[in-house]
């Protein structure tokens, strides 16, 4: 078994862990395995070991993974979520390759997606990334702004809106971390309440999925947990 095989393993089991200890169906919750940094050879292992889920940062990067695994392992059905900040100028390759995005924070991003998805491809799945605790280093939608962008990015053809995602600042526990998720899933569920449709809520990462889980997670993104500590760009 593979070190990335193994890693898979044993977060697959702290997912399960933490469902059970929330009264939860492991199966709500799907484990992203964040790639970006690591080569094509590294999802590979990931592939080999039933992961079928990749989260990448960088658009580029990830467009090329995208085809190398798309040539290296035809038929197999894999699901890749573009998570980082998306700037204007690159949204039209994340509309032609990705299937998911989970960084809208302005209209205008979500718009470029939309007219840029091809017609032939099914809607690009996307999430609203809300700043649900004022980090000022993070990207996102202030919490009173969700909602409005919320009904306005719903209404665009070739998108559908799934949910929402966050980032928190690091909590200095579990149980910070946990009362900023609950703030994030209390804004999911009023959207719902309101009308919409949503089913995605993306939060956690290595070092709190547990307290995001506990909170009602139904996305969690992995990345050291999976690939191992990342090198240092130059």
């Amino acid at each position: 078994m593979t070190t990335i095989a193994l890693n898979l393993q044993q977060q697959r089991q702290r997912v399960q862990h933490a469902c059970h200890a929330a009264g939860r169906d492991p199966a709500s919750v799907t484990l992203l395995a964040v790639s970006k940094t690591f080569g094509a050879d590294a999802v590979a292992d990931a592939v080999a070991a039933g992961q079928r889920q990749f989260g990448e940062n960088y658009v580029q990067e990830g467009v090329d993974k995208i085809l190398a695994l798309r040539q290296s392992h035809p038929g197999v059905p894999l699901v890749w979520h573009c998570i980082g900040p998306l700037q204007a100028n690159k949204t039209r390759p994340v509309a032609e390759h990705f299937d998911w995005v989970q960084s809208i924070d302005r209209l205008k991003i979500a718009q470029r997606l939309s007219d840029q998805r091809p017609a032939h491809l099914p809607p690009l799945q996307v999430c609203i990334q809300v700043n649900v605790d004022g980090g000022p280093t993070k990207s996102g939608v202030a919490p009173p702004d969700v909602a409005p962008l919320a009904q306005a990015v719903a209404q665009l053809p070739r998108l559908t809106l799934r949910g929402l995602m966050c980032i928190p600042e690091p909590a200095a526990n579990d149980v910070a971390a946990h009362a900023v998720f609950i703030s994030a899933k209390a804004i999911f569920d009023a959207l719902n309440a309101s009308g919409l449709k949503l089913d995605t809520l993306s939060m956690g990462m290595s070092d709190d999925l547990v307290p995001a889980v506990a909170a009602g997670a139904t996305l969690v993104r992995v990345g050291r947990g999976v690939f191992g500590y990342r090198a240092l760009k130059g």
